[in-house]
């Protein structure tokens, strides 16, 4: 961890709270069957974010907080309003150290936090009734993953019953493929669907709520089915399809939050990945654009090495070119939601959140 008195410093009590919980989420990733997500590494050069990095986050969070309304949603409506945005709003000032009653976006982390918990409907469905948007188990996994890792770093006893009724809103709507799709129902699976509802239950399950294995196992089984002979991911199995970028870097990073950390579903996965890095970090400008840098930097993140620093130099360089005059990262969903993803990503070395730590 990064010490001085830098923007994204944290005082040494949230270091200490952040890998405690860690250390008990190794014990508890046995039951994932992660060979190595509980073993100590060294994290990745933290010189690989330089001064002007820093510089764009600070404008980033800065957008992002000027932007928020005082009930925690983003603008003046449509995906500003989605439980997703402000969930990702929130990991991006929590990715700087930024928590409820520390740091100095604390209230902004509390006011994302407290749109959630309002938007939890008495099932644990996480959708705020303001957005009609489309594909609500999208932002409910979205909205999982924060609370988990809020509850994760303060054990905020607010947190516990949401997160709690959530994970069991996800357990009990998983198909019979082993996957999950846009509605809180047993019916039909696609993987990016799938990717969203495994990483919140990885999450929960580090924070220390109660994940069955029979879950885990068959989400493992479906995500691996989903794989092509090229090691990319097709979208659904009922309809079988090519690889593509964004989608192959949320299932290697599916098969990470299971606990799958080698194999040759990884090794295929990740040479795809790599094969096809160049071209999609530039393709910038299409809604699904943000979404593969997100995984794309999960997955390169965890296989370290060279695979890390090469995409994050192409990636960090390309987004500080993208970066507008406001600090804000354009995106066909909306601002709020492109500048969230961009911090995160550029935030990923930090390893503040427990979900990306190695």
């Amino acid at each position: 961890m990064r010490t001085g008195s830098g923007p994204c410093d944290v005082p040494a009590s949230l270091r200490r709270i952040s890998r405690r919980r860690w250390l008990r989420a190794s014990v508890a990733s046995v039951m994932l069957g992660s060979s190595r997500y509980g073993v100590a590494q060294s994290l990745p050069p933290r010189q690989l974010m330089t001064p002007d990095v820093q510089r764009a986050i600070d404008r980033g969070l800065a957008y992002l907080a000027s932007r928020q309304n005082p009930d925690g949603s983003f603008g003046r409506g449509g995906y500003g309003w989605n439980v997703a945005v402000v969930a990702l709003a929130g990991m991006a000032f929590a990715s700087c150290g930024h928590l409820p009653g520390r740091g100095k976006y604390a209230t902004q982390v509390e006011r994302c936090l407290a749109y959630l918990l309002n938007n939890t409907e008495p099932s644990g469905f996480i959708n705020a009734q303001a957005f009609s948007g489309p594909g609500p188990m999208y932002g409910h996994g979205f909205a999982t993953l924060f609370l988990a890792e809020i509850y994760g770093m303060t054990d905020d006893a607010r947190v516990r019953d949401r997160l709690v009724r959530a994970v069991a809103l996800i357990i009990a709507t998983q198909n019979d493929e082993g996957g999950w799709r846009y509605f809180p129902q047993k019916a039909d699976a696609d993987l990016s669907v799938t990717i969203c509802q495994i990483m919140a239950l990885r999450a929960a399950k580090n924070a220390g709520i109660f994940v069955p294995n029979e879950v885990v196992n068959r989400c493992i089984d479906y995500v691996k089915r989903c794989q092509n002979p090229d090691g990319g991911f097709m979208y659904q199995l009922s309809q079988p399809g090519s690889s593509e970028f964004p989608r192959s870097a949320a299932g290697i990073v599916a098969l990470y939050s299971a606990g799958i950390y080698e194999g040759p579903e990884i090794e295929k996965g990740l040479k795809y990945l790599r094969e096809n890095m160049s071209q999609r970090v530039t393709f910038a400008g299409s809604s699904y654009y943000f979404y593969g840098q997100y995984y794309a930097a999960q997955a390169m993140y965890q296989a370290g090495g060279d695979y890390w620093r090469e995409y994050y130099t192409m990636i960090r360089d390309h987004l500080l070119r993208l970066q507008r005059a406001g600090g804000d990262w354009a995106d066909p969903i909306c601002n709020e939601y492109g500048t969230a993803m961009a911090c995160i990503i550029l935030q990923m070395p930090n390893s503040y959140l427990p979900i990306f730590q190695r």
